[in-house]
């Protein structure tokens, strides 16, 4: 089943946010390889591609997982958690509509 991993950055994280990316991407890649990553991206803090030093509010990140529990466990797992990227995930079943 599909989930939505809805998280939301902390203040000020956008230096931890670089640091910790290289290892968040690696598991999303793992996701995409498996063919069980939907989308992922981050949410600009102000309405640009690009926010520069206004960073992130956070991410958004749906994915095939066997079970809520292993999808929260997933998101729990996450270096943006350990960095203090992610003040809170919520986690939850996503059933896919269009397209």
């Amino acid at each position: 089943m599909w989930y939505a991993l809805w998280c939301e950055d902390s203040p000020d994280s956008l230096a931890a946010r670089l640091s910790a990316r290289p290892a968040h991407l690696a598991r999303l890649t793992t996701l995409k390889d498996e063919g069980r990553l939907l989308l992922a991206g981050p949410l600009p803090a102000i309405d640009s591609l690009d926010p520069g030093p206004a960073g992130f509010s956070g991410s958004l990140v749906v994915a095939e997982f066997n079970s809520l529990q292993e999808a929260q466990a997933f998101a729990d797992s996450d270096p943006y958690v350990a960095a203090g990227v992610y003040a809170r995930v919520t986690v939850k079943p996503f059933k896919l509509a269009l397209p």
